[in-house]
């Protein structure tokens, strides 16, 4: 009888509870370290595209997290003049918004039933390329496998040089959940762009609306967001006073700094990065985590097919180059978005309503949301 195989994955994000489900459902035993007292995410909503819906369906986590998710039909982005410019805006496929806290503790249920051991305030400090983890409180943890999805602050990819890049981006957004009502979109999105700055009305669940105030570092009012400061965002989208004023002066949303991984590579001998760790990306597209998931499932299939050193060479040939293209056109769209001359929004505005209308360059920025990765021998 073959002897079971055994992985220790750092973190219990997104991309770790994913690949440890994947992992265990086929067949290996798995624990996951979460430097945290508690299992939680921040407060937030998330889209999720086709790509990482298949993921969910894969891991028979998808009826639980839609239960409560948002079917999106018509994501609408506006201008500065609040002028409609698409209301297919990068769609494709099925589309759901959820609060990430529904989503991760539907990714802790699948996880625990597939025969996971999840450790709490046990945070990572290393790893070793001939396959051990190592703590804070100085233990090892040897396997066959093991895996870093700690973070765009990775202990264990810096720990064996792995990162060839890590980037402040110069700009990034709060994230805010408040009370839904009836003023708030119904089976749609709103985003609107005035200047640098960017607003994104988004219904997660049936109960909240997620909120998202993206602008550049160099905006201080804009990054001014703990405590909230209303009044500047009132005067640029006046529009959206409802949803601004359900924002709580003193609530958990902050603005953050959007950030770019790139790494030399994602393994190193029977060690492998995922997510952020390996390649964080803003999340102007909407697909930071629907690939750390979709990627997950492309481990197991490489697992499934090879051994471990063949399995991981395998897997980064395949997804690395879908990955880097998704960052490339995530930077792209935030350049637009955060960087353009204020002198030239209208100009802006005319751009972006083409682009929607070019059913070529659509598919071509969209086109992680239409992949799904089948890696066999």
């Amino acid at each position: 009888m073959a002897k079971q195989r055994h992985a220790e994955i750092a973190g219990a994000g997104l991309a770790g509870l994913t690949t440890a489900t994947v992992l265990a459902q086929n067949g290996w035993s798995v624990r996951v370290h979460e430097k945290g007292a508690e299992l939680r995410e921040i407060g937030a909503g998330i889209f999720l595209w086709e790509n990482a819906l298949r993921a969910l369906e894969a891991i028979g986590a998808y009826d639980a997290v839609t239960s409560r998710a948002e079917r999106v039909q018509s994501p609408e982005l506006r201008d500065h003049r609040n002028r409609l410019l698409q209301r297919e805006w990068l769609r494709h496929g099925r589309l759901f918004t959820v609060a990430r806290r529904h989503l991760h503790k539907s990714l802790v249920d699948a996880a625990l039933a597939a025969g996971v051991e999840i450790r709490t305030n046990s945070p990572v400090v290393g790893a070793h390329p001939a396959g051990s983890l190592e703590t804070a409180d100085g233990q090892t943890y040897t396997a066959d496998l093991v895996i870093g999805a700690d973070g765009v602050y990775s202990k264990v990819r810096d720990s064996l040089g792995l990162a060839k890049r890590v980037r402040d981006l110069g700009d990034g957004c709060g994230r805010h959940l408040i009370p839904r009502n009836s003023d708030d979109p119904v089976g749609t999105t709103y985003e609107a762009w005035h200047g640098g700055r960017r607003i994104g009305v988004v219904p997660c669940s049936p109960d909240e609306t997620y909120i998202f105030l993206c602008c550049p570092e160099s905006d201080v009012d804009g990054t001014d967001q703990q405590p909230f400061n209303r009044q500047t965002w009132l005067e640029t989208f006046p529009d959206f006073r409802s949803q601004l004023e359900r924002i709580p002066d003193n609530g958990e949303g902050r603005w953050a700094s959007f950030y770019d991984v790139e790494s030399w590579a994602w393994h190193k001998g029977k060690v492998a990065i995922i997510g952020d760790a390996a390649h964080a990306m803003s999340p102007n597209l909407g697909q930071a985590a629907c690939v750390a998931m979709t990627n997950a499932v492309a481990l197991g299939q490489a697992l499934r097919a090879y051994d471990v050193d063949k399995a991981l060479d395998v897997w980064q040939a395949s997804e690395s180059p879908m990955v880097a293209r998704v960052q490339r056109y995530s930077r792209f769209y935030g350049r637009v978005g955060t960087r353009w001359p204020q002198n030239l929004l209208d100009v802006r505005s005319g751009f972006i309503w083409a682009l929607g209308k070019a059913a070529p360059v659509q598919k071509r920025i969209n086109f992680a949301a239409e992949y799904f990765p089948q890696i066999s021998r």
